[in-house]
C-alpha cells in the first residue's frame, strides 16, 4: 500500500517528496553549487563559447529530465540538477545585453511572478509540499529564476558598484544572516526567510568562486577558474554522497493537499523550513 504522500492527489499525478529536508547540509552544499556553477560557466566560456553553451542547455535539459522522471527525492539526482542549474542560469543572466542593473531587475521581476503565480495556483510556497508534478515544475522554475537573479545581483555589486569579489561576498555573508534573524525576532514567515536566503546563496557562493578564480589584476587570487570549478565539485560529490549514504535529507512523509482542497489552507499557514 502506498503512503500518504504518493496518494493519487486531485488532477496531479503522484509523486513523493522531492526536495531535501532543509538542514546545514543543505545550506552548505548549495552555497558550494553556486560557486561551482559560477566558475564552470566561466571557464566554459573562456575556452569556447559554443562549448559553453551546448554544456549548459544539454546539462540543464538532462539534469531536469532526470529529476523530474524520478519519483521520490535522491541526493545525487537532485543535486545534480541544482548543479546544472547553476550553470545554466549563469549563462541566462550574462546573456541579456541590458546591463547588470537591467539583468537584476528583470530576473526579480521574473522571479516575483513565478512566485505569484505558484501561491495563486497552490495556495502555499513551502519546500514541504513538492508532492505534485506541477508544484515541482514551479519549484524548479522558481530555482532557475533565483539562479539568474543571483548571478546578476552579485554581478551588479562586484563590477557595476565596484566592490569587487571579496569585499560582495563578505557583505552577502552579512546579509543572508538577515532572514534568520527577521525569522526570529521579527516574526518573518518561515517561507518567505527560506526564499530571501535562497536567493542570496547565489551572489554569495559566487562572489568567493570569483574571487579565489579570477586573476590578481582582476582582484581575485588567480587560481583559476577550472581549479575552483575543479575543487568545489570534489567537495560536492563527497557531501552528497554523504546525504545519500545516511539519508538524513530525506523529508519524513507527509501531505499537503493541492490548493482549492479541504485543509489547504492550514497546510500553507503551518508549512515550514526547518532549516534556516
Amino acid at each position: 500500500m502506498r503512503s500518504s504522500v504518493s496518494r493519487l492527489l486531485p488532477g496531479d499525478e503522484p509523486v513523493a517528496a522531492k526536495v531535501p529536508e532543509i538542514t546545514g547540509l543543505f545550506w552548505t552544499i548549495k552555497i558550494l553549487s553556486t560557486g561551482m556553477g559560477e566558475a564552470t560557466a566561466d571557464f566554459l566560456a573562456s575556452v569556447n563559447l559554443v562549448l559553453a553553451a551546448a554544456v549548459g542547455l544539454c546539462g540543464f535539459a538532462t539534469a531536469l529530465w532526470l529529476q523530474l522522471r524520478s519519483r521520490r527525492y535522491q541526493a545525487s539526482v537532485y543535486w545534480f540538477a541544482v548543479v546544472m542549474l547553476a550553470v545554466f542560469g549563469t549563462m541566462a543572466a550574462d546573456g541579456p545585453p541590458i546591463g547588470h542593473v537591467g539583468s537584476t531587475v528583470f530576473y526579480a521581476l521574473v522571479l516575483a511572478a513565478v512566485l505569484w503565480r505558484w501561491h495563486r495556483t497552490e495556495g502555499t510556497l513551502s519546500i514541504h509540499s513538492i508532492v505534485t508534478r506541477r508544484r515541482e515544475h514551479y519549484y524548479w522554475t522558481t530555482v532557475l529564476a533565483t539562479f539568474a537573479l543571483g548571478t546578476a545581483l552579485g554581478d551588479l555589486t562586484a563590477d557595476t558598484l565596484h566592490l569587487g569579489y571579496l569585499a560582495s561576498g563578505l557583505m552577502f555573508t552579512a546579509i543572508i544572516a538577515v532572514p534568520a534573524f527577521a525569522r526570529r525576532w521579527c516574526g518573518l514567515g518561515e517561507v518567505a526567510a527560506f526564499w530571501a536566503a535562497y536567493v542570496v546563496t547565489r551572489p554569495l557562493g559566487a562572489s568567493f568562486a570569483d574571487w579565489l578564480g579570477k586573476p590578481v589584476h582582476r582582484h581575485g587570487l588567480g587560481l583559476g577558474d577550472g581549479v575552483v570549478s575543479a575543487l568545489a565539485t570534489v567537495v560536492i560529490v563527497g557531501l552528497v554522497a554523504y546525504a545519500a549514504h545516511t539519508r538524513s535529507d530525506v523529508q519524513a512523509p507527509r501531505l499537503d493537499p493541492p490548493a482549492g482542497t479541504p485543509g489547504a489552507t492550514e497546510a500553507a499557514g503551518t508549512a515550514g523550513v526547518a532549516g534556516l
